[in-house]
């Protein structure tokens, strides 16, 4: 038996509700697609109907704006015609470069008060005189005291329609005369609407009583679907630019659109699996970079080298743990800061801002070494690499910098400085101490004859009170001289030696080869004469100075000359000369110790000037190097060649001008 009102199931209820959506669903795509393409024509007819109204009032606003150029040539012209007429010449010339600036313009008339013309340019007056709708416009331009338009005339089958300009002018107010300009409209159209639009419209100018006085149509007569009409504000004047579209109203075309809608269907399904592989790929490749930027990041963090990168103006964008580390900022107060930095020291801002403003410029010092202050006041010596930074385009985008904290370089330097300066200290005291010997036997001489002379003059003064005789003051002054004499003498190699030896911060100042071969030619003559060695010195006259410390110059020329001496110990006799020469040569002043000894063997001369290695059984082997040294702080050089006579050439060269070095 049949329930008739029997209860549905829930799928039986929702089984209609299954089937309705997607119906809805292809009925809303069939009113999509009937909708769009009306949607779209009506869509495509408003814009070009906008675009002809937008294009439109541009050509009206050119067309304003080239007779509103006009208008102030003629004004200007007409107040130099009131206040002082030109030539006939120069006004002639000012018409035609009118003329010349608008073809439009075809004729200029200068009236008098009682209206006689003055001047004309273009093309000849009617016998008529001006036209009616000119005259009218003259009325009400000397009634308003202003320019005023005219009424179009002329426009026949034959020929186009012109257009008056009327200026009346006042002197102090009385009227004396007026300019009158005379317009073509076809040639207004012609040369002020771009071909371009000219191609897509036909335009009319249009009087009051809608008569076309001027017609340009390029690209063929309007078909009456995009029309426009928009009327020219010209004082005095009523006239109308009317544009017409060659373009006829936009084809409806819904076959073409379901093809499209079903290509672009696909086309999103391509697009979605092509999207689906390259968000892949970009998940892939994201994941492979978030690895290379975390190894980059513990390789950075792990130098001991500051990392700093700058943009074009300077401004900091990159910063390693290192160069925080260096300053002692962290890097939220670094990153995105310009010039000047907290980290410049104040001593040396000066140099801060000529290297940022060679940045500015883009001429960077690759490397310079300079002071950073950390936040505690501590300076920090530090060696800068800049280089410059480029993007995957190969564009400069700003300068990179790798900072080295030089701190322990620069104790280690003045370390060593120290200990160059008590070596050189040290050879100093081994030198005197080789020569005291005879600087003993060189004061018994002085000292012995000032013993002499003054116990003889003591015996003269004896003698003269015992024998009641008058002291000759000659002879008493004479021993007094002599003992004066060695006394100086004594004092001046007491002197040298305590110049030579004592301990002081190396001083630079403008000095003679001359100078310094007098201080220490006492000292050299003392070895000399005991190894029985003649001593020969060429000095030129015009020898320059040089800049050097002159303890240095001595001590280096004091320990060639003894090298040089004692290398002449086997050498006969007579033949034992010791040449000191100087010479200029190339900007440089050299200084050459010559000797006739023994010479230096090759595998010798390869470690000559090598710390701690000698030829001498009881020597240091750091004279030559202390030397060497010496010379190069000069920047100078120090070199050594054969004698062709036998024995050997040491010769150090300075420069006339030297620089002076920053110590340490």
């Amino acid at each position: 038996m049949k329930i008739p009102f029997a209860p549905q199931s829930a799928e039986q209820r929702s089984r209609p509700w299954r089937w309705l959506v997607p119906v809805l669903l292809v009925l809303l795509f069939l009113a999509v697609l009937i909708w769009l393409p009306w949607q779209a024509r009506q869509m495509e007819s408003n814009e070009r109907q906008e675009q002809l109204i937008a294009d439109t009032l541009w050509v009206e606003q050119t067309l304003r704006f080239e007779l509103a150029r006009s208008e102030e040539a003629l004004v200007a012209l007409g107040a130099d015609l009131v206040v002082q007429p030109p030539a006939p010449a120069v006004l002639q010339m000012r018409m035609a470069q009118m003329a010349k600036n608008g073809p439009e313009l075809m004729r200029v008339v200068w009236y008098d008060a009682d209206g006689k013309v003055m001047a004309i340019h273009g093309s000849d007056l009617p016998a008529r005189g001006l036209a009616e709708a000119t005259l009218n416009a003259a009325e009400v331009a000397r009634a308003t005291r202003r320019g005023r338009y005219s009424e179009p005339y002329g426009a026949t089958q034959a020929s186009h329609g012109m257009i008056d300009f009327y200026l009346p002018l006042y002197d102090r107010g009385e009227f004396a005369g007026s300019l009158v300009a005379s317009y073509s409209l076809q040639v207004l159209l012609d040369e002020t609407v771009p071909w371009w639009f000219a191609q897509d419209n036909a335009l009319s100018l249009i009087d009051g009583d809608d008569r076309v006085v001027a017609q340009r149509a390029a690209g063929g007569p309007g078909r009456g679907v995009y029309t426009h009409r928009r009327e020219l504000d010209l004082p005095g004047a009523l006239m109308v630019l009317s544009t017409d579209s060659v373009k006829s109203a936009p084809n409806l075309l819904p076959n073409l659109l379901v093809g499209s809608v079903i290509v672009l269907a696909l086309g999103l399904v391509l697009s979605l699996g092509a999207l689906w592989r390259h968000i892949s790929r970009t998940l892939a490749a994201e994941s492979a970079l978030r690895q290379q930027m975390a190894f980059r990041t513990a390789m950075e963090n792990s130098l001991l080298t500051g990392l700093r990168a700058r943009d074009l103006e300077g401004r900091v964008t990159y910063v390693n743990r290192a160069f925080c580390q260096i300053v002692g900022l962290p890097p939220e107060e670094v990153v995105g800061m310009k010039p000047p930095m907290p980290y410049w020291a104040p001593e040396a801002m000066a140099d801060y801002e000529e290297r940022f403003r060679g940045v500015l410029s883009g001429n960077v010092t690759p490397q310079f070494e300079t002071v950073f202050q950390r936040s505690d006041g501590a300076r920090v010596p530090v060696l800068v690499f800049e280089a410059p930074l480029v993007d995957v385009y190969g564009k400069q985008t700003g300068w990179m910098s790798s900072i080295l904290d030089i701190t322990d370089r620069k104790r280690v330097e003045e370390l060593n400085r120290q200990q160059e300066e008590k070596l050189q200290a040290s050879a100093r005291l081994a030198t005197m101490g080789e020569i005291s010997s005879m600087l003993a036997h060189e004061l018994n001489q002085p000292l012995a004859a000032i013993s002499s002379y003054t116990a003889g003059a003591l015996n003269m003064l004896d003698r003269a009170s015992q024998s009641g005789e008058e002291v000759k003051p000659a002879l008493l002054r004479h021993a007094l001289e002599q003992a004066r004499q060695q006394a100086q003498r004594a004092g001046k190699i007491i002197r040298s030696v305590h110049e030579f030896v004592k301990k002081r911060e190396p001083e630079r100042q403008e000095v003679t080869i001359r100078s310094v071969i007098d201080g220490v030619r006492a000292l050299i003559e003392l070895q000399t004469r005991q190894a029985g060695v003649v001593l020969q010195v060429q000095l030129p006259p015009d020898l320059p100075p040089v800049l050097a410390d002159r303890v240095l110059l001595e001590q280096v020329l004091l320990n060639l000359t003894r090298n040089a001496i004692e290398a002449m110990h086997d050498t006969r006799p007579y033949d034992r000369i010791l040449r000191i020469a100087c010479e200029r040569k190339d900007g440089q002043v050299s200084v050459s110790v010559i000797d006739r000894g023994h010479g230096i063997p090759p595998e010798v001369a390869e470690r000559l000037f090598s710390p701690f290695f000698s030829t001498k059984a009881e020597g240091m082997g750091m004279g030559l190097s202390i030397c060497r040294t010496a010379i190069e702080f000069h920047g100078g050089t120090l070199t050594h060649a054969p004698n062709p006579s036998g024995g050997t050439i040491f010769t150090f060269s300075l420069p006339e001008q030297a620089a002076t070095p920053a110590l340490g």
